[in-house]
């Protein structure tokens, strides 16, 4: 009798799991029927998100960012760099964005991603005009400034990239120390090692390492919109088959920092551009408690 109920049971999940892969579309429009997603979830509900700071030790400041499944990993190395004449006193910020083959096993190596320029150009059109960081805070002497170079690994992409990608890189700013510095022989700026600290030629510019000072942080929500409804932070296989997608950026203040819409057809109503804008502030406030949470056990590690 058990041996039955298994085999109907067994039977059943793969009738639904076909049905799912042949008709992707109308199986997730009936959860939506139900206000509710495939993975159980309401529609305007993120996935669990964690955070750790600290996750590259051999980097100035590093994140490791979860939502859901999309991992992302942040790193921050810091070199001394000339400015350029028209900004003596302002430092400089690199920013890349990588997809190796990890991240996905329908990707082939050499292959690169489509969606890797797309969220490079993203995130540092977002950082750079946010405001969240003032290139005056990485100068170190004057015509001497600091050379930021921000690398951020996909390791697992299931969605909602630019969420996490931006997530992992405001955390690892939160995280980075700028070095202490000295003037060597020749009057060039040199970044002084742990190991070194203790018999310097030469005094240091600055004592010891110094936080970053971040004016403002900034979050996004990607939503999906789809006929009347509205889906938050949608995965890799509810990006696939909706078309319009919408990301919205918003500051600490809740001030709009940028919108994204890439595609899709043209909105004919500012209600649904509305109710993202309300979605990402509640998301703003969870992320804000999440990253001072993860701020607050580095403190005490």
């Amino acid at each position: 009798m058990g041996s039955t109920n298994t085999s109907g049971d067994l039977s059943s999940e793969m009738e639904v799991d076909a049905f799912r892969r042949l008709f992707p579309l109308r199986f997730h429009e009936r959860h939506l029927l139900e206000s509710i997603r495939t993975d159980a979830r309401p529609l305007g509900k993120a996935r669990d998100t964690s955070l750790a700071l600290g996750a590259v030790a051999s980097a100035n400041g590093s994140a490791l960012a979860k939502i859901g499944c999309t991992t992302m990993l942040a790193a921050i190395k810091i070199d001394v760099m000339t400015p350029t004449t028209e900004s003596p006193d302002e430092g400089c910020i690199v920013i890349d964005f990588h997809m190796p083959p990890i991240y996905s096993p329908i990707v082939r190596p050499g292959r690169p991603a489509e969606a890797a320029p797309v969220v490079s150009k993203q995130l540092s059109d977002t950082i750079l005009s946010s405001g969240m960081i003032d290139l005056k805070e990485l100068s170190l002497v004057s015509g001497k400034a600091a050379w930021s170079l921000l690398d951020i690994y996909c390791l697992d992409a299931d969605g909602a990239l630019f969420d996490a990608a931006l997530l992992s890189a405001v955390a690892a700013f939160s995280h980075l120390e700028i070095p202490v510095v000295s003037l060597n022989d020749d009057g060039r700026v040199v970044v002084v090692s742990d190991e070194d600290g203790g018999k310097l030629d030469k005094e240091a510019v600055n004592k010891e390492k110094r936080k970053l000072k971040l004016s403002s942080v900034s979050f996004s929500l990607t939503c999906i919109l789809h006929k009347n409804y509205i889906l938050a932070d949608p995965t890799a296989e509810e990006e696939s088959i909706m078309e319009t997608l919408m990301t919205v950026v918003l500051d600490s203040s809740f001030q709009l920092v940028s919108f994204y819409k890439p595609g899709g057809p043209v909105l004919a109503c500012t209600s649904a551009i509305q109710d993202c804008v309300a979605l990402t502030r509640q998301r703003v406030k969870e992320l804000q408690k999440i990253l001072n949470k993860a701020i607050s056990d580095m403190e005490v590690d």
